[in-house]
């Protein structure tokens, strides 16, 4: 949350001309709910399982560009899925850049709404303990704080996946 996947995803659609999809905004769309009411009326075991069959649907795809949810890969055998289908890149960014960008977004998230600086970056912190460990099987782990959409750009042509 607040690495910035849906931002960079929508500018390297137009850099490189490949399709892109939150998988947020597909399961909305394809629910017609926010994610913030399935979880409450279904659950997190069946937002988990719906998500997953999106992101085994999705990842079919030629020539696409995936944001996933932060927690999508924790689920499963999302990161194998991702892993087999394509480039998986994790933007690494510290608990400070994070917090910063979460304390000013224009967007409320409903799973930081209300905390203070400290307790937002105690949430940060404690959600990267728990993700890190799927996050680092990412096929490559990028700094999102100094690397920028070029750099991004010369990730993907250096792993062949423009020639796909």
């Amino acid at each position: 949350m607040g690495s910035g996947k849906s931002t960079l995803g929508k500018r390297l659609k137009s850099e490189i001309g490949w399709d892109f999809i939150d998988l947020d905004d597909y399961f909305e769309m394809r629910y017609n709910t926010t994610i913030k009411d399935y979880f409450s009326s279904h659950g997190e075991e069946a937002f988990r399982v719906a998500e997953q069959k999106m992101l085994a649907e999705v990842s079919q795809k030629e020539k696409i560009i995936i944001a996933t949810g932060g927690g999508a890969p924790c689920f499963f055998n999302n990161m194998e899925l991702i892993n087999e289908n394509g480039l998986s890149i994790y933007i690494k960014l510290s608990v400070e850049t994070l917090a910063a960008r979460l304390s000013g977004a224009k967007q409320v998230r409903p799973l930081v709404a209300g905390k203070s600086g400290d307790e937002l970056k105690v949430y940060i912190s404690d959600k990267l303990s728990e993700r890190e460990s799927f996050y680092h099987k990412a096929n490559v782990i990028a700094d999102g704080d100094v690397l920028g959409v070029d750099g991004f750009v010369r990730i993907i042509e250096a792993s062949g996946q423009l020639l796909k």
